[in-house]
């Protein structure tokens, strides 16, 4: 069955900037169009019409960032009536207008072709291979090592920094949180934050405060010239760099803030400069109030938050999944959405967790 999804996908990417037809797909399958629609939304865990249009506006992200070409030109490239058309379904995905996106060139969620006979192993690799470190570093060349502090995202990442010293001889420490899951309080890291997240991951606050405040007692104590963030485009990431921006705001932090976008496919890494300023509000508007800002975001951030809320709805599509797999093993589903619901960033652990709550 993996390898009749694996040939729908492939006849959708070939056709991706046509009018769609979901009679011509069953034709060529030899089955049904509902039956198409079923099992390409039961392998893949979103519907044809949504990956499509995902699968259009990231590569037309791609031609506004590395082209010249009129947007309206983009526009109807890529498969679009209009350049308003291409606008509404542009800024719904991304937060912003095309004309924004490409002034600005943020960071933004990359959206891969499926392919769903991948690996299960999905972790990083030796990342002293991928990353353009030289590049990085010549950027920071006017902070002297010890004003520099860079957080990571998660132990793996952490490590792998420390012990090849890839960014020279600049501290680092590791933020090992999980913040897209349970409760949280407005303020970070206070007594209350520190007891209300150790509820929520089931554990004593002694032995929360051991895995993720301690590590992080050089960003608490100390004063740095320079914080680099390193943090991946997935939802899960985003929580967790809206959560450290807005500590940062809240101890009125006056360095300098970079954020590293660090996209775990490839391994290619967007560097951008983040001013402070709003971020609490909107770390208010999203963890504890579970609702979208009317501030605009970096478009990375903004389909973080999206996926987030999304995730904290009763009905979406992670639990949809759960729900149309009632014979599956728990291992089973886990392994099946860590291959195909990358854009959430979600670990084993919370795959488990969310399975035995839809389940019961």
């Amino acid at each position: 069955m993996n390898d009749w999804i694996q040939e729908m996908i492939d006849w959708i990417e070939a056709h991706l900037f046509e009018d769609f037809s979901l009679l011509r797909l069953s034709e060529k399958m030899g089955y049904s169009p509902y039956y198409c629609s079923f099992k390409f939304r039961h392998h893949t865990g979103v519907s044809i019409k949504s990956y499509r249009t995902f699968r259009r506006l990231y590569i037309a992200s791609i031609s506004l960032v590395d082209s010249q070409e009129r947007i309206l030109d983009i526009a109807i490239e890529h498969g679009y009536s209009s350049q308003e058309a291409f606008a509404r379904a542009f800024k719904d995905v991304f937060g912003v207008t095309p004309m924004t996106f490409r002034k600005q060139q943020k960071p933004w969620q990359s959206y891969f072709k499926l392919n769903i006979e991948q690996g299960e192993n999905i972790t990083m690799i030796d990342i002293s291979q991928k990353l353009v470190i030289t590049e990085l570093q010549n950027q920071l060349t006017t902070f002297a090592d010890q004003d520099i502090l860079n957080v990571l995202n998660g132990q793996v990442m952490f490590e792998q920094f420390r012990t090849q010293e890839l960014m020279g001889k600049s501290e680092y420490l590791p933020f090992n949180e999980a913040m897209c899951v349970h409760e949280s309080t407005a303020d970070i890291f206070s007594h209350a934050f520190n007891q209300i997240r150790a509820d929520g991951h089931h554990s004593s606050l002694t032995g929360y405060e051991q895995i993720v405040v301690e590590p992080l007692t050089p960003l608490l104590t100390k004063d740095y010239r320079c914080i680099v963030l390193w943090f991946g485009e997935d939802m899960f990431c985003q929580i967790n760099l809206l959560t450290i921006l807005a500590y940062l705001e809240q101890q009125g932090y006056k360095g300098i803030v970079y954020f590293n976008a660090v996209q775990e496919q490839t391994y290619d890494v967007q560097q951008t400069e983040i001013p402070l300023g709003g971020y609490t509000s909107v770390y208010r508007e999203v963890l504890l109030d579970k609702r979208m800002p009317d501030v605009q975001l970096m478009p990375v951030m903004y389909q973080g938050i999206s996926l987030y809320l999304d995730l904290h709805q009763d009905d979406n599509e992670l639990t949809r999944y759960i729900w149309s797999h009632p014979k599956e093993s728990k291992e089973e589903i886990m392994h099946n959405m860590l291959k195909l619901f990358q854009r959430y960033g979600l670990g084993d652990r919370q795959y488990l967790e969310l399975i035995e709550k839809v389940r019961r």
